[in-house]
């Protein structure tokens, strides 16, 4: 039996799960929620957006205490944390921590008889931790963007444009508006490499995929960018930690770990990760060829890649995978919320909803497209200021259902064409992926056999499987064991839809630029 600990700190909650990787088996499951667990912070959904701006932030202190507060709970149904041989993480992307001076030698010091809460406290320089959700950096992104010489510039080296929840454009935002706490910051960290120096008892470097989420990391060279840290803000090449490989070991577990809760003191610890990364590893998809499509309140769309290519109009992310090589990641604001306005709209349940989209329309929608964009999106950039519909029609409830289908997986194939990426099989996961509906189209839009995924909580099972890769299991076979499809739930594209769909992409492609326009 040879088991390894992965955790996940997510917007809401902090998870973990033990992975048995002989047998292939999850031996526990854990979850401590932020709002529902740890109210006194005051954070229902695990972060404060009550400042101005669109700011949006966490508590750090509340991420210790829940950390304690997991480990307890598992504690207490007699798991035994001495078995545990390598313990990694998935952090929550671009959400950053500013320490001072003083966390190192404080993570050597640690006691096991009182809480990380407490005696990290003092070692913030910010109390709080700007997290993905903020927005409210768009003058600090045109700065950047100008330092060097455009967004084009920008994206080649990083590969995004200056985007308002990247890590760079916050640290400016900070270095600007609180220069005193700026200079007393001695570290930043992002989620995933705080979590890990915890873990390490020392200060640790951010790997590959998290480190490329933040405008500051040249993706060629993999380190930091001298131009790009420059203009971010003064001497903050020397508070970044190294950039690193994602199966880095950053060496035995802290004591306060094997002391307090009994890990073994020989267990290894693996840097971590962000959450979208270890997605892409827990899903199984950490080689060229496999696509997946995540089906929630936003869609995304990831895919590994074996170069470091970049989106020319901006709107795709490139960071770097955990597996090697790269990965890229396309979010479309307008998800499940397009989709169920227009469910409601319609008093339609979502068995219905699969009927009209597949039995009562064909293919094409015999040319009727909308924009299904009920808040602004961002890939496109575009704010309709509400559903935008091609021509003043009366759409019937199959018509709409179509409608907005077709409409979001051929926006999705059109803005992921600069990949250069022929997938063989696609990969869903996301609540609505179980509707068979939704799933046969993104096969017909695609021409590609579709797959569900019963990969529940992808980041934490990825952290898990990255654990074990960095004391050198190998990958592949943890992905066969870990990251299967659902048996007998693939559906096959139609030939003919496929056909209705190629010849109606570049209709779409207009149809859009038109909208964009008006």
């Amino acid at each position: 039996m040879s088991l390894v600990l992965g955790l996940d700190s997510s917007t809401q909650s902090l998870s973990a799960v033990i992975l048995d990787t002989e047998a292939g088996i999850v031996l526990a499951d854990h979850s401590v929620n932020f709002g529902d667990d740890l109210p006194h912070y005051n954070q229902s959904h695990g972060y404060d957006d009550s400042g101005s701006r669109g700011e949006v932030s966490s508590n750090p202190l509340m991420w210790l205490e829940a950390l304690d507060l997991l480990l307890v709970q598992m504690s207490g149904e007699e798991i035994d944390f001495s078995k545990i041989e390598a313990v990694s993480g998935s952090g929550q992307q671009h959400g950053s921590v500013y320490l001072k001076s003083c966390f190192g030698e404080k993570l050597a010091g640690l006691s096991a008889k009182k809480d990380l809460k407490d005696q990290l406290a003092g070692c913030l320089a910010r109390d709080r931790s700007p997290i993905w959700m903020d927005s409210s950096t768009t003058s600090e992104c045109a700065e950047i963007a100008e330092a060097v010489g455009g967004n084009e510039i920008v994206c080649a080296k990083s590969g995004s444009f200056a985007t308002e929840r990247f890590t760079g454009p916050q640290i400016r935002k900070f270095a600007k508006e609180s220069p005193a706490g700026y200079a007393e910051t001695g570290v930043i960290h992002l989620v995933s490499s705080f979590f890990a120096s915890i873990f390490a008892g020392r200060n640790v470097p951010i790997d590959y995929g998290d480190g490329a989420g933040m405008n500051l990391m040249n993706l060629a060279a993999k380190d930091w960018d001298a131009d790009l840290v420059n203009a971010t803000a003064d001497g903050l090449a020397e508070k970044l930690p190294p950039c690193a490989p994602s199966n880095s070991s950053s060496g035995r577990i802290s004591n306060y770990f094997v002391r307090r809760y009994g890990f073994s003191p020989t267990c290894e610890t693996i840097i971590w990760s962000g959450d979208n990364p270890c997605s892409l590893i827990g899903m199984g998809a950490s080689t060229p060829g496999k696509v997946v499509i995540s089906l929630g309140t936003s869609d995304t769309l990831f895919a590994a890649m074996p170069e470091p290519k970049t989106d020319p109009n901006g709107f795709g992310h490139v960071f770097g995978n955990p597996a090697g090589g790269y990965m890229s990641l396309i979010c479309f604001k307008n998800g499940s919320l397009a989709r169920e306005a227009i469910k409601e709209q319609y008093g339609l349940g979502w068995e219905a909803f699969e009927t009209k989209a597949l039995s009562e329309t064909p293919a094409g929608n015999r040319g009727l497209m909308m924009l299904p964009f009920y808040e602004p999106e961002i890939t496109p950039a575009i704010d309709t200021g509400g559903p935008v519909f091609s021509a003043n029609h009366e759409y019937s409830s199959g018509e709409a259902v179509r409608a907005v289908l077709e409409s979001q997986f051929l926006n999705m194939r059109a803005h992921s064409n600069w990949l250069g990426v022929s997938p063989n099989r696609i990969y869903i996961t996301g609540g609505a992926s179980e509707n068979d509906g939704i799933a046969q189209v993104i096969a017909n839009v695609f021409g590609v056999a579709v797959d569900r995924l019963d990969v529940p909580g992808s980041a934490t099972i990825g952290a898990g499987m990255r654990a074990a890769h960095g004391i050198g299991e190998n990958l592949a076979d943890l992905e066969s064991k870990f990251s299967q499809p659902q048996e007998g739930r693939r559906l096959e594209p139609e030939p003919a839809a496929c056909d209705v769909y190629n010849l109606a992409l570049p209709k779409f492609k207009a149809f859009l630029a038109e909208q964009s326009a008006s």
